[in-house]
C-alpha cells in the first residue's frame, strides 16, 4: 500500500484527532492513531473511550488497509518536516516508511483487531447550530462545572431541549449559570449532559462553522466541517436546577460591569486565603465593597456608585466566584437581584438579545462579621 500527502494537511488533521489520544492509559493500543484506507480517502481515527475523534483526507491509493500507528511519534515527526510532501509505503515486517524529499523515516504498525470500535450515533435527532452560537453558549457557562466526582451529574454541561429554546446549564452548587438559545426550539423536553472533557474539547474545535448534532440515549456526535466528535454522556439526571432560582429577588442593583469587575479583583488581593470573603455593604445608589485578611493584618474598601431599589443589605461573596460570574457578562451593566444576605443572588445582563438569555446564581457566604 502506498499513497502521498502533503504535510501541512496531514498536520493540520491529525492535530484535530490527537486530543482523543490518552497520556496515559492501561490500554496501549489506545495511543495509537488508527489509520484507514478507504475509497479513495484516508480515515484516521483515536479514542480514549469517552471521547473519539474522526477525520478524513482524499488520497490516491491502489489498496485499502486498516492499521494503528503510534499516534504521538507520527504526530510530532509530521509537524516537524514543514511544507513537504510524504509517500507513505508499508513494508513487509509492520513498517510504515515515510518517504521526503530529504529523508526516510521508518514507523512500526500493527493489526487494528485489538483497537476498540468508535460507538455510531443514528441520525435520527439532528440539531443543525452555528459554531459560533454553540461556541458562546459553551463559553458563557462551562466555567461553573463542578470539580467534584461526588456528584457525577454536575461535572458536566446539561443540554436541556424545550419549547423556550435550548438551555446550556453548569453548576458546582456555588454558582449556577443557563444560557438560553431561543432559535433552537422543541416541543418536547429532552436532557443531555456532556462531560467536562469532552466540553474543553469540542469548544477548541469550533469554528463559524455550521455543526450538525446527533444525540442518542448514551452519545453524542458533532460534526463540524470534515472532522467527527464523538462523546459518551453523563448517564444520570441532572439537579433540579429550577428549584433553586429565587423567585423572590426584588431588591435590584445596577453597576457597570468594568468598575465592578475591577474592584473585585483589587479585593481579591485582600481577602482571606481560606474564606476568599467579599462584603458588599449596599444603600441607596452605594456599594461598599470591602475586605480583610486578619492573618495578614490588611483590608481594603472601595465606593461604586449604583442604581439601587430595595432594603439596605450586607451580603458576602466569594471573591473567585464573583469574579468568575462577572467575566461572563458581556454587557456594559450588570443586575445583581438580591433578597436577603442568605438567599441565592441572582446576576443578569441588563441587557441581552431577543434571541438569548443569560441567567447567572451566586451563593452567598456567611459574614465574619
Amino acid at each position: 500500500m502506498e499513497f502521498k500527502v502533503n504535510s501541512r494537511i496531514l498536520e493540520k488533521l491529525l492535530s484535530h484527532i490527537i486530543p482523543a489520544v490518552p497520556t496515559r492509559t492501561p490500554m496501549p493500543i489506545l495511543e495509537n492513531f488508527l489509520f484507514e484506507i478507504k475509497e479513495g480517502y484516508l480515515k484516521v481515527s483515536a479514542t480514549d473511550l469517552e471521547i473519539a475523534l474522526i477525520s478524513s483526507v482524499n488520497v490516491s491509493a491502489e489498496e485499502e488497509i486498516k492499521i494503528v500507528i503510534p499516534a504521538r511519534l507520527l504526530y510530532e515527526v509530521v509537524r516537524s518536516l514543514g511544507d513537504t510532501q510524504i509517500l507513505f509505503e508499508t513494508e513487509p515486517n509492520s513498517k510504515l516508511k515515510l518517504t521526503t524529499e530529504n529523508g526516510i523515516y521508518n514507523i512500526g504498525f500493527s493489526s487494528p483487531e485489538e483497537f476498540p470500535a468508535i460507538p455510531a450515533v443514528t441520525k435520527e435527532k439532528e440539531i443543525i447550530i452555528s459554531g459560533a452560537e454553540l461556541k458562546k453558549a459553551i463559553d458563557q457557562t462551562s466555567f461553573a462545572m463542578s470539580k467534584e466526582d461526588m456528584r457525577p451529574s454536575m461535572t458536566g454541561t446539561l443540554f436541556e431541549f424545550s419549547e423556550e429554546g435550548l438551555r446550556f446549564v453548569a453548576t458546582d452548587g456555588h454558582r449556577l449559570v443557563r444560557y438560553i438559545n431561543k432559535k433552537i426550539k422543541n416541543h418536547k423536553e429532552e436532557q443531555y449532559i456532556i462531560p467536562e472533557k469532552a466540553i474543553s474539547v469540542l469548544s477548541k474545535l469550533l469554528t463559524e462553522d455550521e455543526v450538525k448534532i446527533y444525540f442518542s440515549k448514551t452519545n453524542v456526535s458533532f460534526y463540524i466541517g470534515d472532522i467527527e466528535f464523538n462523546s459518551r454522556l453523563i448517564g444520570e439526571k441532572y439537579p433540579a436546577y429550577n428549584s433553586v432560582i429565587p423567585l423572590e429577588n426584588e431588591n435590584e442593583m445596577k453597576l457597570k460591569t468594568n468598575e465592578i469587575l475591577s474592584t473585585i479583583k483589587r479585593m481579591s488581593l485582600f481577602s482571606t486565603t481560606s474564606s476568599k470573603q467579599v462584603k458588599f455593604t449596599i444603600e441607596k445608589n452605594n456599594l461598599e465593597v470591602s475586605a480583610e485578611d486578619i492573618d495578614r493584618g490588611s483590608n481594603a474598601k472601595e465606593k461604586i456608585e449604583c442604581m439601587y431599589k430595595g432594603e439596605p443589605m450586607s451580603i458576602g461573596f466569594n471573591t473567585a466566584y464573583v469574579h468568575d460570574i462577572l467575566s461572563h457578562v458581556n454587557n456594559e451593566e450588570v443586575i445583581f437581584k438580591l433578597h436577603s444576605p442568605t438567599k441565592a443572588c441572582i446576576v443578569e445582563p441588563a441587557k441581552s438579545s431577543e434571541n438569548e438569555d443569560l441567567l447567572l446564581l451566586l451563593m452567598p457566604v456567611r459574614l465574619n462579621n
